[in-house]
């Protein structure tokens, strides 16, 4: 029997996102905002090889809705990634174990966030870190 062992880096970040909003609503509105343009658009979008190089005329629709012109074709897919989003006060929480998280730092700054991004596997004793 042959045993084979392999590291790869995807899935192994544990990366933590703290949008720091002046208020709850602030909060909120963010997270309403990712859900709203993640549920719109996930189904519209190819990833890997298959990665569009213009925005397709649905995806830019999304995009005037909600006023958003920050992205670039390439980004996406990480609106597919696996993640969380929490609510705790005037802060929203994203946790995902992807390195991949532009689309989502775009929309927190866009939103008005004061923002911090952690490995929650190298600052284990922060707020959020593995170790609490």
């Amino acid at each position: 029997m042959k045993v084979w062992n392999g590291y790869g880096s995807e899935h192994s970040m544990n990366l933590v996102m703290i949008g720091q909003f002046e208020s709850i609503e602030g909060a909120e509105k963010a997270k309403d905002l990712i859900e709203t343009v993640t549920e719109q658009i996930y189904d519209k979008v190819d990833c890997g090889d298959n990665r569009p190089k213009r925005f397709s005329d649905e995806v830019m629709d999304v995009f005037r809705e909600n006023n958003l012109y920050i992205f670039g074709p390439e980004e996406l897919e990480q609106f597919r990634y696996e993640h969380s989003l929490d609510i705790e006060g005037d802060k929203l929480v994203l946790k995902t174990e992807e390195s991949d998280i532009s689309v989502f730092l775009k929309l927190l700054i866009h939103q008005g966030a004061k923002v911090q991004v952690y490995s929650a596997h190298d600052h284990p004793d922060e707020e959020y870190g593995r170790g609490r």
